[in-house]
């Protein structure tokens, strides 16, 4: 019994058209196909609504950070406190007793070197994070995709920290010396907000560098230092407007870091510091100019990090 559905065929007559679809050509099926790219954050839109869709990604390193420090150590709380401590002993000798310099009113020099190192150490220990956090995630860098501009931001975790025990210090030597601050106190959490943006600029710049340029990673630490002694934390800025005029201390506002000593100097030792609000808004200046190049360098070299880390 033969197959009622095989197509019929005529002796010498046409070939019968077949029901079934035939195969394509090479040149036919590149014609209809086409590729799909997905790339997250492909656009400045996408990125930055990453930022926000991967913000426990955020807190997550940050914690790690945090407990890689801290847990299970000793020295990690105690360095904390030993570091701005025997810094505040030696520059009160150094710049009260050898060299005269006075400080703000009746504050005692203790607190007000103390009152400069706070925010000082916030900023350093942020930057010297940031600088190396690249390098450090590489692994978690060259495996998947989320923003990369996490991995720096989520460094400040560890300075917040120190910055917070170091505080307990600040409130200590407040105590010995019967010095009370006033209702300023209130403005230190916004400070501590520009803090971190003046941080945040340079931590991306020496961040996305150092991926390129390994040498950053010796640079990093002495330019710290060096800015130690160029940011008003010894002494007051006051004394340079003092000595030189106020067109040197607006040139000196070019220091980021001091319109943040200074702000939090004032915030802290109330009626006894007053803020010189021209060379303050200098330095917030040149602090948001900072975090735009560090933002725009770092998104401009971002794509390349996972090949050449």
């Amino acid at each position: 019994m033969s197959d009622s559905t095989a197509p019929a065929t005529i002796p010498g007559g046409p070939p019968t058209t077949s029901t079934e679809p035939q195969p394509k050509t090479t040149e036919e099926a590149n014609k209809d196909s086409f590729d799909i790219w997905l790339e997250a954050g492909r656009t400045e839109k996408h990125y930055w609504l990453d930022l926000w869709r991967y913000r426990e990604l955020f807190f997550i390193l940050a914690w790690r950070d945090i407990a890689v420090r801290y847990k299970q150590t000793v020295v990690g709380v105690a360095w904390s406190l030993i570091q701005p401590l025997l810094t505040m002993l030696i520059m009160t000798v150094v710049f009260s007793k050898l060299a005269g310099l006075h400080s703000d009113g009746n504050v005692p020099y203790a607190i007000l070197v103390l009152s400069g190192m706070l925010p000082w150490q916030f900023f350093a220990n942020a930057l010297a994070s940031s600088g190396q956090s690249l390098v450090g995630n590489s692994t978690l860098i060259s495996k998947i995709y989320f923003p990369r501009l996490l991995i720096p931001a989520s460094t400040s975790g560890v300075a917040l920290v120190d910055f917070l025990i170091s505080l307990l210090i600040l409130a200590v030597m407040m105590v010995f010396y019967q010095f009370a601050p006033n209702w300023r106190l209130v403005f230190i959490p916004v400070l501590l907000v520009i803090a971190f943006i003046t941080s945040l600029g340079p931590g991306l710049l020496v961040g996305a560098l150092t991926v390129k340029y390994r040498d950053f990673r010796f640079i990093l630490p002495f330019a710290i230092q060096f800015g130690l002694y160029l940011s008003p934390v010894g002494y007051s800025s006051a004394i340079v407007r003092e000595k030189f005029g106020d067109a040197v201390a607006l040139l000196y506002s070019l220091n980021p870091m001091v319109g943040v000593i200074d702000g939090f100097r004032w915030a802290i030792l109330g009626r006894a510091s007053t803020l010189y609000l021209p060379s303050f808004m200098v330095s917030l200046t040149v602090a948001a100019l900072l975090l735009v190049l560090g933002i725009w360098y770092f998104r401009k070299i971002e794509r390349t990090f996972a090949d050449i880390i």
